[in-house]
Parts: structure tokens; sequence; C-alpha cells
């Protein structure tokens, strides 16, 4: 496996019921990943084992079943291939982020679908992709009745004022990677901030 193999996966949104996560434990175990799970009052955690890696994936119970949610850094490329599967599978959302040598792909995903990729290089950042609707009448009409627009939207603006605390923090101690790594940040919140707010 490539050593430097990174994907990285943020405000992440996946809907699920109680047996998808034990079927998804089932399928983990036959692809022959070590892992282990605990439930709480409010949540039902999977802690996968990679190599020299650990991953805990949080599903937060709500009303209608289980959510997962939150951001993951993953360095194994199957275990990347079963979450992008995931993702599609259950119409998810999330920004995806491939890392390269010097180069970040970012992938805007709304309901299983990659609605925009841009590429960073440095300071510089190129669309390859954007998804000329962004939304079809049947996904506003889902998100309209639901609360998970306005959900989304409160989780990025706490989101946002977090990152500019750490930018501030950074900009004090002059540490110039994490003011770079927190404005590279900031640029896909408002991306996602603009997206959902249209």
């Amino acid at each position: 496996m490539n050593k430097s193999y990174e994907v990285e996966y943020c405000n992440l949104e996946l809907r699920f019921e109680r047996r998808d996560i034990q079927n998804l434990i089932r399928d983990l175990i036959k692809e022959g990943y070590s892992l282990y799970w605990r439930e709480t009052e409010d949540s039902f955690i999977v802690s996968i084992r990679t190599d020299d890696h650990m991953t805990k994936l949080r599903f937060q119970q709500t009303q209608e079943g289980y959510k997962l949610i939150g951001d993951y850094r993953i360095h194994d490329s199957r275990l990347s291939e079963w979450m992008e599967k995931l993702i599609g599978d259950t119409r998810g959302h999330a920004i995806v982020k491939r890392f390269k040598d010097q180069q970040i792909l970012v992938e805007n995903i709304l309901f299983g679908e990659v609605i925009r990729m841009v590429e960073i290089s440095g300071f510089e950042q190129r669309v390859l992709y954007q998804k000329e609707s962004t939304l079809t009448h049947e996904a506003l009409h889902t998100l309209f009745l639901s609360t998970e627009g306005e959900e989304r939207l409160e989780n990025i603006e706490t989101q946002i004022d977090e990152s500019l605390d750490r930018l501030n923090e950074a900009i004090k101690t002059g540490d110039t990677e994490k003011i770079d790594e927190c404005k590279k940040v900031l640029e896909n919140l408002r991306f996602e901030l603009i997206r959902l707010e249209k």
C-alpha cells in the first residue's frame, strides 16, 4: 500500500437504520478488518484498525435512526473506497479531500453526487468541475421538508467560528503552516455555506 495515501472526509453526514450499521460491521469483518464497537445512550461508535491507524466512526442517534457525522482522515485505500461507496449508496453529503504530493483534490458531494471539484496546489486553485444545477427539484423538496439544511448551516457556521479562532491563534504564534491550513479550511467552508444559502 502507498504509505503517503491519505483522504479526508469533512462535514460527513450519512443516514442509517440500526440494521444498516450491523450490516456494515459484518461487511467490514468479512473484508478482514479488525474492529470493535460500543453503544452509548446517544451514539454507536465503530473503531476500525488499519495497519498503524485507528478510525473511529461515530453514528449519532436521531429520531429517524442514526447518522454518521464528523470529519475522518483515512490512510487505507480499501477503506476509503468503502467509505465513498457508502456516501453514494446513502446519498450522503461530504467534502472529500485527496492528498497527493503537493496537491489537494477537493470534491463537494451533495446527495451522493459530486457537484464541485477543485484542485489546490499551494495558493493556486483550479476548478476542475462545477455542476450547473446543484440541487434537483426532488433534492430541494427533501431539504426544505427536513431540518437538515438548517442543521448543516448551523454546523458550518460553528466550524467557521472554530476555524477563525484557530487562525487567530496561528497568527499570534506566527505558525505559517497552520495559517495556510486554516485558510484552506475556511475557503472550503465558505463554498459550502454559499451553496447551502442559495
